[in-house]
C-alpha cells in the first residue's frame, strides 16, 4: 500500500506484499463525531478478498475485519492470535492450531476448513488472485497453476489445470490442519500472518472454489469488526464492532474508512476536524503540519521503500548502463531534505532497515548521485532513450518528488523526463499488470511479514508477484531459496544478503527512499499508532 502509502503489491504495497498507493477527497460521512468511532482516511483499494489484496489500503480494511492466525511484536517476532499454537519438528510439515469457539461475524464457526478453503481459492491459478504467489510454497501449488501453451496472446485457451486443491493442506480436526511445504522453510510462522491467509466463511462461496457475488462488497471476516452495510466505492467503507468477539476488543465501536482521491483534500479534513487520523501527510503539508497539529503530528518507524522500476521487458532498458545511469542522475540526499524535509532518508539497498539482515549502503556507486560518471554511461549505452516517462499515481501524493526526480534527470542526462499521472493507485497497477507503456514505474514496497525475502522474492523473484518489471536472474533466484531453505534465521540471512548484492549490479530497479510513518490524528482520539506495515493501530486507538 503507496504515496506515501506504499504498495503491499504484494500491495504495501504495496505490498503482498502489500504495496503502498496514497489518497484523496471524497465521500459523504455520516458517522456521529460524539460516537464512540473514529474516521480513518484511505485510497481506494483495488480489492477486499484477502487473496486479492496486495496494497495498503486494502490491508487496512481486512485489519479490522479479520484477526490473523499471527500478528508481530515491536521487535517484529511472530506472536499467536487466533492460533493456540503453531509447531514444526522440520520446517517442513507444520501443525496449526486453532483457538476454539471463533466464529466469523455471521456467526459461523471459525474451523480448520474455512483456512483451507481461503487458501484453495487463493492459490488456484484461473482465479487470478494477486497474492497467489504466497501459497507456492505449500505442496500441490504447481499442479494448480495453467500453463498457456502459445503465450498469453495466443488462440489456444490454457487447459485447467491437474487439480483445485492443495495436496499440502490436510484437515486433521475442525480446529486443527497441518501445512505441507515443498522444502523446509524456517520463517514460515511469519509467512503466515500476511493477509492473503485470513480465513472464509462457507457464505463466501456459491459453489465450491466460487466467491459469491457481491461477497466482496459485504465481506464477513472473523475479526472484532464487521461491514456495516457495503462498500461504497470511491467514498466509505464502514464497519462496526462485533458483539462478544472472542479475541483482543478494540477500544472503539465503529470506523468510517473514508476514501480519498487527494491527500491534500484529506488533509484539509484533518485539521478542520472532519477526519480523526491520516496516516500519511502530504508532501505539501510537512512543513505546516507541526504548527498545524502540534503533538498530533507524529512518527514512527516503517518498513516502506520506495521505488523505481524498470520495464526491462522494453529494449530501451535492458542496457544495465542505461539504468545505472539513471540511477546516478538522481540525488537522493537533495530530495529527501527539500522535498520530504528529512521525513525520509535516501534508500542505498533493496530491503528495508525494518528487517534482520539489512546493510548500509549495499548498492555502493550505483546509488551515488554522480552525474558526471551518469551521463558518460548515458553516451556510451546504444538504446538510450531520448527521453524517458515516469508513471506514478496521482491519488498518492506523488507529483511533487517525481517532478523534482525529472529536473535531476534532464539536469544530469540533457534528456527530456516527463511524470505522468495516473488517478488511481488501482489505475495504474492495472496497467502495470497489463505490460502497458508506461515507462519507468512509480512503485513502494510495506512488509507483508518481517524478513529479507519478502522484500526480494515478490519484487524480483522470476515470476514474483510484485515483480512488474519483468526482471529474471537464476543466480539471484536461487540464492533466494536456498536462504529459504537454510535451518536456521541466521544462515538464511547470508544467501539473502548474497541475492541482494546481485541486485545492486543489475539494478532492475532505482531504489529511492525508506520511509517512516509521518501522520496525523485530531483533538477527538488519543492512543494512535501506525505501524511499520503503515496500519493504524485499531485496537488501542480510543476516543477521548
Amino acid at each position: 500500500m503507496f504515496g506515501n502509502r506504499p504498495w503491499k503489491m504484494a500491495v504495501g504495497a504495496t505490498a503482498i506484499a502489500l504495496l503502498a498507493s496514497g489518497c484523496s477527497g471524497g465521500g459523504s460521512d455520516d458517522t456521529d463525531a460524539s460516537s464512540n468511532s473514529v474516521i480513518i482516511g484511505i485510497s481506494e483499494p483495488q480489492h477486499l478478498i484477502p487473496s486479492n489484496t496486495t496494497e495498503t489500503s486494502g490491508a487496512q480494511v481486512l485489519a479490522a475485519l479479520f484477526y490473523p492466525l499471527v500478528d508481530f511484536d515491536d521487535q517484529n517476532k511472530p506472536e499467536l492470535v487466533a492460533a493456540e499454537s503453531i509447531s514444526s519438528d522440520d520446517n517442513k510439515v507444520w501443525t496449526v492450531k486453532l483457538k476454539p469457539g471463533f466464529t466469523f461475524s455471521n456467526g459461523e464457526a471459525v474451523t480448520s476448513d474455512s483456512y483451507i478453503q481461503a487458501w484453495n481459492y487463493g492459490a488456484y491459478g484461473p482465479n487470478g488472485q494477486g497474492a497467489s504467489y504466497f501459497f507456492e510454497r505449500i505442496e500441490g501449488y504447481a499442479d494448480l497453476q495453467s500453463v498457456d501453451p502459445d503465450g498469453e496472446d495466443g488462440p489456444q485457451k490454457a487447459p485447467e489445470p491437474k487439480a483445485k486443491s492443495l495436496t499440502g493442506l490436510k484437515k486433521v480436526d475442525d480446529t486443527t490442519f497441518t501445512v505441507s511445504l515443498t522444502a523446509p522453510f524456517t520463517g514460515w510462522e511469519s509467512v503466515m500472518g500476511y493477509s492473503a491467509f485470513y480465513p472464509l466463511p462457507n457464505a463466501a462461496f456459491s459453489a465450491p472454489g466460487v466467491i459469491a457475488d457481491g461477497f466482496e462488497d459485504a465481506i464477513v471476516g472473523n475479526g472484532p469488526f464487521k461491514m456495516k452495510g457495503t462498500w461504497q466505492h470511491d467514498s466509505q467503507i464502514e464497519v462496526e464492532k462485533v458483539d462478544g468477539f472472542k479475541g483482543t476488543v478494540p477500544k472503539i465501536d465503529g470506523i468510517n474508512f473514508k476514501i480519498y482521491q487527494d491527500q491534500k483534500a484529506e488533509y484539509a479534513d484533518l485539521t478542520a476536524g472532519n477526519l480523526d487520523v491520516q496516516s500519511s501527510i502530504p508532501i505539501e503539508s510537512l512543513a505546516a503540519a507541526p504548527g498545524d497539529l502540534g503533538d498530533r503530528f507524529q512518527k514512527s518507524p516503517s518498513s516502506s521503500f520506495q521505488f523505481v522500476g524498470f520495464p526491462t521487458f522494453q529494449k530501451e532498458f535492458q542496457d544495465v548502463n542505461v539504468r545505472r545511469a539513471l540511477s546516478m542522475a538522481i540525488n537522493r540526499q537533495e530530495m529527501t531534505d527539500q522535498i520530504f524535509l528529512g521525513s525520509q532518508s535516501p534508500a542505498t539497498g533493496f530491503v528495508s532497515p525494518a528487517v534482520a539482515g539489512y546493510r548500509d549502503n549495499v548498492c555502493g556507486e550505483n546509488c551515488t548521485y554522480n552525474a558526471a560518471e551518469a551521463k558518460a554511461l548515458w553516451a556510451a549505452a546504444p538504446t538510450a532513450p531520448k527521453k524517458i516517462q515516469i508513471t506514478y499515481n496521482a491519488d498518492g501524493g506523488h507529483k511533487a518528488w517525481v517532478d523534482a526526480m525529472c529536473n535531476q534527470i534532464k539536469q544530469s542526462l540533457a534528456i527530456e523526463c516527463t511524470g505522468v499521472g495516473e488517478p488511481k493507485f488501482a489505475d495504474l497497477l492495472t496497467k502495470v499488470e497489463k505490460k502497458s507503456p508506461v515507462g519507468l514505474i512509480r512503485l513502494g514496497w510495506v512488509m507483508d511479514y518481517p524478513l529479507m525475502e519478502n522484500y526480494l522474492g515478490p519484487l524480483y523473484g522470476t515470476g514474483g508477484s510484485s515483480n512488474y518489471y519483468g526482471y529474471s536472474n537464476k543466480k539471484f533466484d536461487d540464492l533466494v531459496a536456498e536462504g529459504s531453505k537454510a535451518a536456521t534465521p541466521e544462515e538464511a540471512i547470508t544467501k539473502w544478503q548474497a541475492a541482494e548484492d546481485i541486485l545492486a549490479t543489475d539494478m532492475p530497479v532505482i531504489p529511492l527512499r525508506f520511509g517512516q510513518n509521518v501522520y496525523g490524528f485530531s483533538e477527538k482520539v488519543s492512543n494512535v499508532k501506525v505501524d511499520t506495515q503503515t496500519r493504524v493501530d485499531l485496537y488501542n486507538i480510543e476516543v477521548k
